[in-house]
This record gives structure tokens, C-alpha cells and sequence, in this order.
């Protein structure tokens, strides 16, 4: 079972939300939170209890601890165990985006259909990451194209990286699934995951969003100018 958490300030989110979710053959709800100060609380509470929750939907704007800082703080002693969606009202949110550096493995608007949410979730817990790729990638390039170079401390860890993985690490950057980076380089698509594994391992990455949040703020990859 996927053990599914929600913080939102508003009772109505977290109920129909919950309803939703518990409805699924496969999830179960872990708990809810109306602030990202609770939310904090109740994933250490649970976690030291052994009933750990796979994914949490964090909205964004809570009072008490908006969920950017719940996220970082749940994702710096939890991340192997607990996975956060980040759940908002615009898309082009800068919120959003401190949110994906924080550790947040994707993130969907709230008046998405009811099956993206359930898919999401799953997508989430089985750790595939990046969910809806080009409102992610364009919001993760427009942050980036304020910014002026890549930012200091970009890890060393990226000279490692061989001339192949490169040209990977720029394909999945681009939003191409594994099926099409195969296809792109002519290779079979395990070969694709063996070199995303190593890509993921060497930059200590946890998951695909995490690697396109980095492709563009190294300016590995250059943000487009939208029209």
C-alpha cells in the first residue's frame, strides 16, 4: 500500500483529496496536516512510529511554515523513505521552484483531473519523478534565465561525468523519457537507465527532476527564450 499524507490549509482539499485517494485499491491516507509546522511533526511522529509515509502532497502557501521549508526539512531526514508532490494553484509559482530545489520530486496544479492525481502519486512513489515535464522544465527555465551564469557551487561531481552521460544528463533535461533518449542515441533503453543510474549516483541526485533543476542552473543546458 502507498501510505499517502496531505498538508493543506484548507479542509476541503484535504478531505476530497483524501476521500479520492482512499478510495484507491492501492493507497491508504497516513494523515493530514492544515500547516506545514504540523505537517513537519506528524511525518517525524509517523516515521518514528514505522509507518513512514511514501508520498506528501504539500501545498505550498500555509500558515505557520509554508510548505518550501516543510518540504526541505521532511527531505533532510526522510528523503530515502518519503517523497514530496508539491501541490499549487499557478504553475509559473517561484515557490514551486524553491520547492523542486528543496528536494520535491514534482509538482501538480491543484484543479488537475482527479486520475493525474491518483497517477501522480504513484508516478511519485515509484520514484520516477518530474511529473508533467514541460510545465516543469519551463518553470525550472524561466527561473533560470533570471539568473546571470551558472550559481556558485555547482558540484565538481559534474567533470565526472563521461561525454556519453552528458549527452544523456542534456536528453533527460530536455524531458525525454528513457524510451526516447533510447531512440534519440540509437542505443537499447537499458542502456538509457544503466547510464541515468550512474548519472543520478555521481551528482547524488535522487531523482529526474533533481537533474533537470541542476542541468539548468549549471548552465548545462540553456534555457530557451520563449517568444
Amino acid at each position: 500500500m502507498i501510505r499517502v499524507f496531505i498538508a493543506d490549509d484548507q479542509a476541503m482539499v484535504r478531505e476530497g483529496f483524501g476521500a479520492l485517494l482512499a478510495a484507491q485499491p492501492d493507497m491508504e491516507i497516513a494523515g493530514t496536516a492544515a500547516d506545514g509546522f504540523a505537517a513537519v511533526k506528524e511525518v517525524e511522529r509517523l516515521h518514528a512510529a514505522g509507518a513512514p509515509p511514501h508520498v506528501v502532497l504539500m501545498d505550498i502557501r500555509m500558515p505557520e511554515m509554508d510548505g518550501v521549508e516543510a518540504t526541505r526539512r521532511i527531505l533532510e531526514t526522510y528523503a530515502d523513505l518519503t517523497r514530496v508532490l508539491i501541490l499549487t494553484t499557478f504553475d509559473l509559482d517561484e515557490y514551486v521552484y524553491s520547492a523542486l530545489r528543496a528536494g520535491a520530486s514534482g509538482f501538480l496544479l491543484k484543479d488537475a483531473p482527479a486520475a493525474d492525481l491518483v497517477n501522480a502519486v504513484r508516478v511519485i512513489h515509484a520514484g520516477d519523478g518530474l511529473l508533467a515535464p514541460s510545465v516543469t522544465r519551463r518553470l525550472i527555465a524561466d527561473f533560470a534565465r533570471t539568473r546571470q551564469g551558472p550559481l556558485p557551487g555547482t558540484p565538481a561531481a559534474l567533470d565526472t561525468l563521461t561525454q556519453r552521460e552528458v549527452e544523456v544528463f542534456r536528453l533527460i533535461a530536455s524531458g525525454q523519457s528513457n524510451a526516447e533518449i533510447a531512440a534519440s542515441l540509437s542505443v537499447a533503453e537499458q542502456t538509457v537507465k544503466t547510464h541515468v543510474g550512474r548519472i543520478l549516483g555521481k551528482l547524488q541526485l535522487r531523482d529526474r527532476t533533481q537533474a533537470v533543476v541542476l542541468a539548468y542552473e549549471s548552465g548545462l543546458v540553456q534555457p530557451r527564450i520563449s517568444p
